[in-house]
This record gives C-alpha cells, structure tokens and sequence, in this order.
C-alpha cells in the first residue's frame, strides 16, 4: 500500500480516533538480537479491552544465531511489527514497543505463556499458546469453477494508470449472445486488489463468484498502483482521481461490445464513486461521456451525507461500541493534524453526495446494514432513499445485524471483521443478483 491507503474509512483514520488499543498501522521497530530459546516459534491469544477482543500473534525466530521477535494483530490488519527483548529466557519474556508505551511479561506455565499486557498504566492479563488459530473462511470460492474468466488490463490515460483485473463469465456464457449483464466492482477506500482483500477475506471474489454462477459476468480489478495494476498518483490522489479509474473500466468494458447492460457495484468509497458516474454531471469530461456512464449502479455501504458528517458520526458510534465518551465534533474532527495533512481526507471531508445522488438517474440498488459503525445506515442510507430520484427500480434496504462488510456480527465494530467467518451475508448476495436480473430485462 502506498502511504497505507487501508480497506475502509475507518482504517484511514484508525490513529486520529484512538479508539483501539493497538495502531500497529506503520509502525517499525528494531528487535533485540538474543541467542537462541526453547521459546521460538508462534504464539497466538487474545487481548480482551471491555468490548474490544483483539487477536495477537507473536513470532519468535531464529535468524542467524539470534531470535528476532515480531507482532501480528489481525484484526487490525497489521503484520511484522518490531518489538524489543527487555529479557528472554527458556520459560520467560519481557517485550517492549516503546512508541505505543507497550509492555507484555511472560512466563510459560503448563505450556502457556501465562503473562500481562501493558499499555499506558493499564494492566491487561494476556494468556499466549503455541501455533495460530486457524482461520475458517467458508464461502472462499474453490477451484474447479463451472465458468471462465479473463486477465484483462484497461487504461486510465488521464491519470497514467494501466489496470488490472479479472472479468469472471457466467456460467454458459455465450459471447455472441449479447444478452448478459455486467458489473463493475469498485472496492473501499484504500489501496485493495481486485478481490478486496482485508483480513483474510476476499468479498469481491466471492460476490464475482455468486454472479458468475447465476448468469451475470464481473470485472473486478487492483486498484491503481496495486497488485498488477502500475502508475497512478496515489499519495495526493483522491475519490475524484479513483472515480476515473472506475470510468476507465466502463469505457473498457464498453468497448468490448459483448454485455447488455454494464453496471457498477461499489462498496463503501466505491459506493460513493458509483453514484459519482451515475450522476452523469455535465462539464468534467468523464461523467459526460455515455461511454463511461453505468447503466445502474449498486451501491454497498455508500455515503449519503458530507464526509465531514459520515466520519464524526462514525467516530462516535466506535467510541460509545468502545466504552469510550462519544464527544467528537466536526469542529474538532477537522482540527486534527492527519485532516490537515492527507489530501484524500481534505477532499473527501468536503464532499457533500447529494448532487449526485439526485441527479442519478439510472437504477439504484442501496443496501446498508444496520450495524455498520463505519456508514451509519441510520444517516446515510436514510439520505439516499430521500435523495433519490423517483423510480420503480430503485431499491433501498437495510439489514439488521449486518455490519459494514454486510457480515452478521455481534457489535459491528471493524474489530470484528476478521474473527467472523461469513465473508458477506448469503441473503444480501441473492438480493443482489435477483435485482440485477430484474433490471437487465426491462
């Protein structure tokens, strides 16, 4: 990742709102060199903060005579995080990572590293055992598939970014039939691959599965300067730069003259880019050509409120889902020094959707969850059923106990997302596919 454009809104701004215990996100330390320990090799528990559970993995390696020693916290997406040996023997330990004030102390008892965490004057009991606990990913799509798919690139002149991606074709698929529906996939904010890969689950390899096998094609790609995708501004780059790479990959598939009808399905960000090209806004180029404007669009988890609004409001829910005092105000949200900094942020802090979304015509499927602690449903979803042009094909839902990943979840706080096994809700993928087809037709 590039400057760690993460998986979701929240990730971007995981440090400004400290509502975890841990911002790995970044962070490189310098680990102590020790002679060998009978300790060596991976230990895995969890660190349990009044709602909060967090996995932790810590690696002790032999490399070169010395062991080196390393932290996981999966479920915050972070991996290899240096920490320094105050002390190691065969049955103890004593890490620091002094830029978090993290402190943990060990002793193996009855094969355990029975030991404590500390952080910042809070003392947390933190049970290790050898080896990981395995991860159970059960709709993860597994070979030999019943339909072809394609490695294709496409190109963002504009912007110098070629892109990468996989078109998935359904079941049967018949090229000169012409009949069959395709769908764009345009992934969260962040710098993803095709797949939308977060915490050990791939959402847009599964969604393009489902639709292969139900008689709609996809296109799903590594966002610019990801995976096989390469060039592309990133570092300053913002949604309005992302949008036309998604315009390219309409225009590609366009091109190809094979679809019917050609739609865009975008998750989170992408949900925001989807109604961006929807809009069909007249005066910048891209949205005004109908080459790269959808046919419908579906949008998964998209704003429906300025950004400033969505990001306090969504600060909030995880600071109450957390314990914590919910007192974030836009004032002091745009005061913060990563707001001032990040020009993604900047951007997107004062982008108000509601031009957009009226001025999109084409059909709209709006879906949310109604634990989503990132797009409150609440807010956004509510402003997008009152926003949008009156339609017959338009379709606004809400799903209760689904969070911003549309998984069934417990708090939905984005802590959850990898110790869930569903990837996405099998009801919002038959929802999905049964409007598409319904939309296709007419």
């Amino acid at each position: 990742m590039k400057k760690n454009r993460t998986a979701c809104i929240y990730s971007r701004i995981r440090g400004l709102l400290t509502m975890t215990l841990f911002v790995f996100l970044g962070l490189v330390g310098k680990a102590q060199v020790q002679p060998t320990t009978s300790l060596v090799g991976t230990w895995s528990g969890k660190l349990n903060v009044g709602a909060l559970s967090l996995s932790l993995v810590l690696h002790l390696e032999q490399a070169d005579g010395y062991v080196t020693a390393t932290i996981d916290s999966p479920d915050q997406g972070a991996k290899g995080i240096g920490a320094y040996k105050e002390f190691l023997s065969d049955d103890s330990i004593a890490l620091k990572i002094d830029m978090l004030g993290v402190r943990y102390r060990a002793r193996l008892e009855d094969g355990k590293l029975q030991g404590t965490f500390s952080q910042n004057g809070q003392s947390i009991p933190l049970i290790l055992t050898r080896g990981v606990v395995e991860v159970k990913r059960p709709q993860m799509p597994q070979p030999p598939f019943p339909y072809e798919t394609e490695d294709v690139t496409f190109r963002n002149e504009a912007d110098g970014a070629i892109l990468a991606g996989t078109i998935s074709y359904p079941v049967g698929y018949g090229k000169q039939s012409k009949k069959t529906p395709v769908v764009l996939l345009v992934s969260g904010s962040g710098q993803q691959n095709r797949n939308e890969e977060l915490f050990n689950h791939k959402p847009f390899l599964v969604i393009a599965d489902y639709l292969a096998r139900h008689g709609i094609a996809s296109l799903r790609y590594d966002d610019r300067a990801t995976g096989a995708s390469v060039g592309g501004e990133v570092a300053k780059a913002t949604t309005e730069d992302f949008m036309r790479d998604a315009a390219a990959g309409l225009r590609f598939l366009r091109s190809k003259k094979i679809f019917r009808k050609i739609g865009v399905l975008g998750h989170s960000e992408g949900g925001c880019i989807a109604f961006m090209l929807g809009a069909k806004r007249k005066g910048k180029g891209v949205e005004s050509s109908i080459e790269s404007t959808p046919d419908f669009i579906i949008s998964l988890a998209g704003p429906g409120v300025k950004g400033d609004t969505l990001l306090v409001a969504q600060g909030n829910r995880i600071l109450s889902l957390s314990g914590q005092p919910a007192n974030m105000t836009i004032e002091n949200y745009r005061q913060q020094q990563a707001v001032l900094q990040m020009p993604w942020l900047q951007w997107f802090i004062n982008y108000d959707p509601s031009t957009d979304i009226r001025n999109t015509h084409c059909p709209v499927l709006a879906l949310n969850g109604a634990n989503d602690s990132q797009v409150i449903s609440s807010l956004n979803l509510s402003a997008i059923r009152q926003l949008l042009p009156k339609s017959k094909k338009n379709l606004v839902k809400e799903y209760p106990e689904l969070n911003h990943l549309f998984q069934h979840c417990t708090t939905g706080l984005p802590t959850e997302y990898g110790q869930i096994e569903e990837t996405i809700s099998p009801e919002v993928l038959q929802d999905i596919v049964e409007w598409i087809i319904d939309v296709s037709r007419k």
